[in-house]
């Protein structure tokens, strides 16, 4: 996995520099840009970090780069920091998805606490995607039958009736479910379940 980064994307170079001097005392490592077009250049899927960003910019403003990260599905939480703040936009950035608005200037202990929130609520999300991958994959590993099968099964059908409902007979259900259980992973009904619902809710 990477190391993850404090991206800083402000178009003043004096706040870049300031900001790049308490990160880095307080022990993160920086990268600073001066434009959302310049981060976007450098961003990948594996790049993973928090951002702290302004929102008035020439070109891509903040919220625009923020709903372009959203767009990608990049796992980056953003905190705003801004000296035109006002309270629709604060909502807006909020609602989006931003963890925090901050404006100009801010105390240093308060930006390094949400510094230190938005790194831990990024361990949190990069282990919920992870697990939300490890299912997709397994899950991809079923026949389309076995699928049929599988939902079935966790609505609380008996093979009997999962053997009536799709035509097929009782010996090759289990022949399935037992295919199922491997592919996935699951130990039993009740954690396939699990993971069959897991699995829905973050497609």
């Amino acid at each position: 996995m990477n190391e993850a980064k404090v991206f800083v994307v402000d178009d003043d170079l004096s706040v870049c520099d300031s900001l790049f001097e308490l990160l880095e005392a307080a022990g993160y490592t920086v990268e600073t840009f001066q434009s959302a077009e310049e981060f976007l250049e450098i961003c990948t899927p594996d790049t993973y970090g928090c951002i702290i960003l302004d929102v008035n910019m020439p070109g891509m403003d903040g919220p625009a780069l923020q709903k372009e990260l959203a767009r990608r599905k990049l796992i980056l939480p953003i905190i705003f920091l801004s000296g035109q703040g006002t309270i629709p936009l604060t909502v807006r950035a909020i609602k989006a998805g931003a963890m925090d608005f901050l404006t100009k200037p801010v105390k240093s202990s308060l930006l390094l606490t949400r510094v230190q929130e938005a790194m831990e609520q990024l361990s949190v999300l990069r282990r919920q995607t992870e697990t939300s991958e490890s299912i997709a994959a397994r899950m991809s590993l079923l026949t389309e039958r076995e699928s049929e099968v599988m939902q079935l099964a966790v609505a609380g059908n008996t093979n009997k009736e999962i053997a009536q409902c799709l035509g097929i007979s009782y010996r090759t259900v289990e022949i399935h479910r037992s295919r199922i259980m491997q592919k996935t992973g699951a130990s039993n009904l009740l954690e396939l379940a699990r993971l069959c619902s897991y699995h829905v809710e973050n497609r």
